[in-house]
């Protein structure tokens, strides 16, 4: 029988112990190099993200330039504001360097919206702190021509007020409270202030369908604003008037390019129908939203931006919010 000797097992311990350190010493180098791959990743990542949002800063400041050069004292659909950017490259934009292997595959697309082509939520609530039931009344027409519950118009307007800072006047007591003429109905100790679409969810019988369904319709702006009859769609045509839904799509589709110049000549080209009295309508628009999308390799940035343009003759415009979807 064949023995092995002492030399012989130790030769074998010391192989396998080498092996052992070599599978260990790859397992750490491997690690290593996958931290460092991931850290690389990493800054990657952050890289693309700045330059996706510095692309996107650079979007709203184009349609704020464009929004300058327009006439303020009327908005319309054929304003240079309103044409769209479709899927450009910022290669045909921007004056760089290029390496031959690098990979520069960035895209930007934009809109503008006339925001006052919207029914603006905040109209429920009159300056007075009272409900304007007229603006109820629109907002009414409006769920009914969407086909939605047309009841929730006054429980959105009682929260809508319950929302709103209470003003101080000479009638507040010493602590500061000012007594409510008419109170909202309902009641809620911490009312949910409305800056957003989304925030109508907060209102019983809203869900994220009908949200959905009215997104191109409401807006929720900073102030109460009259509604463009210049650029509002026939749903929201018809609900601040007593224009039919078909009405109002026959108006705007008769003549799309039409514009009118003022109030007196929208109702004089509306068939004897008339605006909701206490509802504001107009021709011009302060609010516009810029909607944007970043394309950089392999990041992707989608946000909204809502633009106020100032009624003086500098057309001064200003960044309201801006936000990331």
């Amino acid at each position: 029988m064949r023995t092995f000797t002492r030399p012989s097992r130790q030769r074998g311990v010391a192989v396998i112990t080498a092996l052992l350190l070599t599978a260990l010493a790859i397992t750490v180098v491997a690690s290593l190099f996958w931290q460092q791959q991931v850290q690389v990743r990493s800054m990657e990542n952050q890289r693309l993200r700045l330059q996706t949002q510095w692309a996107m800063r650079g979007m709203v400041d184009f349609a704020r330039f464009w929004l300058r050069q327009d006439n303020v004292t009327l908005t319309a659909l054929d304003g240079v504001w309103a044409t769209p950017i479709e899927e450009a490259r910022l290669d045909d934009y921007v004056d760089r360097e290029k390496v031959d292997t690098e990979k520069f595959d960035a895209t930007v697309s934009g809109r503008a919206l006339d925001a006052q082509a919207r029914f603006n939520i905040t109209n429920l609530a009159a300056a007075t702190g009272i409900v304007s039931q007229p603006n109820v009344q629109a907002y009414q027409r409006l769920l009914s021509n969407l086909q939605l519950d047309s009841s929730l118009a006054q429980a959105t307007a009682d929260a809508v007020l319950r929302a709103r800072p209470k003003p101080r006047t000479a009638d507040s007591g010493a602590d500061g409270k000012t007594p409510s003429a008419t109170p909202a109905s309902g009641g809620s100790s911490e009312p949910v202030a409305f800056t957003q679409v989304e925030d109508l969810l907060a209102v019983p019988g809203y869900t994220p369908q009908m949200i959905e369904k009215l997104r191109d319709f409401i807006i929720v702006l900073p102030k109460p604003t009259a509604v463009n009859v210049n650029t509002a769609p026939a749903e929201v045509l018809s609900a601040v008037t007593d224009m039919s839904v078909s009405e109002a799509s026959a108006l705007t589709l008769s003549n799309p390019r039409k514009k009118f110049v003022d109030r007196l000549n929208f109702q004089n080209n509306i068939n004897g129908k008339k605006p909701i009295d206490g509802v504001e309508i107009d021709v011009k628009s302060q609010y516009f939203l810029t909607v944007i999308r970043v394309r950089l390799d392999r990041a992707a940035l989608d946000a909204q931006a809502l633009v106020w343009r100032e009624p003086n003759p500098q057309r001064t415009t200003s960044l309201v919010w801006l936000r990331e979807n």
